[in-house]
């Protein structure tokens, strides 16, 4: 398999340091990646944390086999300002852009497997003049996707919201029948093409208390979530809902289907990373090469301290490897 291109993220945060780490716990049983990142401030993380890392830069990704077992490869990328732990500087988010629409380049280009992204920070990016509203946003637009779909995924649970990073009054506005029917398809054709489930189950989420109960606590189940539903099993996909939102996450409802869809962002993301954070992954689905990231963010209040959790990195790491493997198994 060719190597997995994992981006730097935000300089400041703990990107650096899980990225050490993932490569630490690795480098002999892989999945062989390489980091688009700056080898300097990597070497002085590893000085700062007190700890002997051999890096290697490399001049294209095919160079990485052969050095992963014995040091991190490190396709270098300049940053502008001095990198501070714990204190976002825009003046580096160009490089933090730039590492991104290289990655997604080289696995266009066939020369990685996949996208691996650690986290951003979206207010410095912002600063900068970034026009997305985050990764998922620019992962499209770089890759000409029309419609990319977030999965939160662990052993314990697989998890969509139909509705992302916005306000939830806003995502209540924003619901319709048409983008659940559409965020459905994507999911099921995925969780097909990428995990290898000839016949996924989805389950559907409620927006309501009680899914509505018939409407007296609200129409949405009853008149936007129910047809949708209908649309679905419609296509031949197995599908259940509206399902209220207080039971469906128990275990015995979580045997009976292969992802969730919910509403809103929370309402994914909470049993998500109640059940298992350390071991969640943020996929993207409807792309057309394979994206995976850490479920978590930049986690300043802890950066360059040393303590910083790399298995949710690792998960990634992991989770794009055996997605890549799964796709090459299809024409």
């Amino acid at each position: 398999m060719r190597p997995l291109a994992l981006t730097m993220g935000e300089p400041a945060g703990i990107g650096g340091e899980i990225t050490l780490a993932a490569w630490q716990a690795l480098r002999r049983v892989g999945p062989t990646f390489f980091v688009l990142d700056d080898p300097a401030r990597l070497s002085g993380l590893t000085a700062s944390l007190g700890t002997t890392m051999p890096l290697a830069s490399i001049a294209e990704p095919r160079q990485a086999a052969g050095c992963f077992a014995n040091a991190l490869p490190v396709l270098p990328l300049a940053l502008a300002a001095l990198v501070i732990p714990g204190r976002p500087d825009p003046r580096n988010a160009p490089a933090v852009i730039r590492s991104i629409e290289r990655a997604v380049s080289l696995v266009l280009d066939r020369d990685a497997a996949a996208v691996v992204t650690n986290p951003i920070s979206k207010a410095a990016l912002y600063q900068a003049g970034f026009g997305y509203p985050g990764h998922t946003e620019f992962l499209a637009a770089l890759s000409g996707a029309a419609h990319p779909v977030m999965m939160l995924a662990s052993p314990a649970l697989r998890c969509v919201p139909v509705t992302v990073h916005v306000a939830l009054r806003c995502a209540i506005s924003l619901l319709s029948t048409e983008l659940i029917v559409r965020t459905g398809r994507i999911v099921a054709a995925s969780l097909c093409r990428d995990f290898g489930i000839p016949k996924p189950k989805l389950a559907v989420a409620g927006l309501n208390p009680h899914a509505g109960e018939g409407g007296a606590l609200g129409t949405e189940d009853r008149d936007i979530i129910a047809p949708a539903v209908s649309a679905l099993l419609a296509d031949g996909i197995a599908v259940a809902g509206p399902l209220p939102a207080d039971t469906m996450f128990t275990p015995p409802q979580r045997a009976r289907y292969d992802a969730a869809l919910c509403m809103y962002h929370d309402q994914a993301l909470i049993p998500l990373k109640t059940l298992d954070m350390s071991h969640g992954v943020n996929v993207t689905l409807g792309l057309p090469i394979v994206r995976t990231s850490p479920d978590h963010g930049t986690a300043f209040d802890i950066a360059g301290r040393g303590c910083a959790d790399p298995a949710s990195l690792i998960a990634a790491l992991r989770m794009a490897a055996a997605m890549v493997t799964e796709r090459e198994k299809r024409p």
